[in-house]
């Protein structure tokens, strides 16, 4: 794992930390979680942004989506006690094969 990937962890991981508190915000109306919210997608994109000077766009916003859904989904149920069905669960394994499969064999994620 090189710089450009710890990059990309940090992307994911402040994305994660902006989207919690979304639902916090109640609509922009509550400032600490709205700012919040802010600093944490502007950290995600600037993360981003290092981490795609070596790292393909492609690669790099799959990798964020993908781990971001399933991180966030999982915050959705431990903290929000949002239920997951079936689909749901089916749907989420999906992002995680896809993502496997695109970090183990793919060009675009410079493994092949």
């Amino acid at each position: 794992m090189g710089v450009a990937h710890l990059y990309l962890a940090a992307a994911i991981l402040v994305e994660v930390i902006g989207t919690s508190c979304m639902k916090l915000t109640e609509g922009f109306t509550k400032p600490v979680p709205t700012i919040v919210m802010s600093l944490c997608y502007i950290g995600a994109i600037y993360f981003m942004s290092v981490s795609v000077r070596t790292l393909p766009i492609g690669f790099v916003y799959a990798v964020w989506a993908g781990v971001g859904i399933v991180v966030i989904a999982a915050v959705g149920v431990v903290l929000y006690k949002e239920p997951v069905d079936l689909p749901g669960a089916l749907g989420i394994a999906l992002i995680v094969a896809g993502v496997v499969l695109l970090n183990m064999f793919s060009r675009m994620g410079g493994h092949a």
